[in-house]
């Protein structure tokens, strides 16, 4: 017994991680309607960010994260004013080329810039194990899963009870009507994609305690956040964050009970299983018409 609950908390641990990662990529595509298959290499940029902050300015990943996402949110929000926003108008699927572009060229760019080997960055504080009630797991992991928890109630406070919050949710439902309504819907893509991106540069300075930088780094998490986002519903704030905690879970006991190697094919055939069943997802209520 103790085994098992030993790695549900480690799964629910390791949900955190992938929590602020999938409320970032839900709230692009509950906003502005798009996939963003970028999403992993922001990861990664932010990743490499934090490893220089480290070795040039000798601060710790927890104390460049929000410089991190400062960098990020305007590095999306840039991409969104002069990549996506000129394809709005556009099919679908040349917005997801736009951003698979984007993704290839920040890929090759780390590649040349950094090369293929590792960067990990130095860090005791957020590294150490600690073992309460029997159960042990590592500080940092503890650490960004009670901001995962501040940042999921931080967004839902935002959306429920500021205007923007509320101009987020309208779009989301109409665009068109939001806009009649007085929203200025391009200032709020461009806000919404930074604020998108730059949970991603926090979640950066998290993960760097505990993963080195690479090229391909932002692949594995991204490719999770994506299960996450579908399971729990396309655009659902509650729905990337008990995904999260979902497939955290599943991945440590399917990790633990069945193997490494084939975890992921354990979450990806629950996932399966609950689309058939529900195929908005666990929170998915359907979208307005544009």
């Amino acid at each position: 017994m103790s085994l098992f609950l030993q790695l549900m908390v480690n799964g629910l641990l390791l949900g955190g991680a992938y929590a602020i990662i999938s409320i970032g990529l839900t709230l692009i595509f509950g906003v502005v309607r798009i996939v963003n298959f970028a999403h992993g290499e922001f990861l990664m940029i932010g990743m490499y960010a934090v490893w220089l902050f480290a070795q040039h300015m000798g601060l710790h990943p927890y104390a460049s994260a929000p410089l991190v996402a400062l960098v990020l949110f305007s590095v999306g929000a840039l991409m969104q004013r002069f990549i996506i926003q000129p394809l709005l108008s556009a099919d679908g699927h040349i917005q997801i080329f736009a951003t698979v572009g984007v993704s290839t060229a920040m890929l090759n760019l780390a590649l040349m810039v950094f090369g293929a080997d590792i960067r990990k960055v130095d860090a005791s504080f957020g590294a150490e194990a600690l073992s309460i009630a029997s159960m042990t797991f590592v500080s940092g992991q503890l650490i960004t899963f009670v901001i995962a928890i501040v940042v999921a109630a931080g967004m839902h406070f935002f959306l429920k009870h500021t205007f923007t919050g509320r101009a987020f949710r309208a779009l989301a439902q109409n665009r068109m009507s939001a806009a009649l309504m007085g929203v200025n819907v391009n200032a709020m893509y461009v806000l919404a994609f930074g604020i998108g991106t730059g949970l991603v540069g926090l979640a950066s300075g998290l993960l760097a305690v505990q993963y080195p930088a690479f090229p391909t780094v932002g692949t594995y998490f991204v490719l999770t956040a994506f299960v996450i986002v579908v399971l729990g519903g396309m655009g659902s704030l509650p729905g990337a964050v008990i995904g999260s905690m979902f497939i955290g879970v599943i991945d440590s006991l399917a990790g633990f009970y069945v193997g490494p190697d084939l975890k992921e094919v354990i979450y990806f055939v629950i996932f399966l299983g609950i689309l058939t069943i529900r195929p908005t997802g666990l929170f998915g209520l359907g979208r307005g018409s544009e």
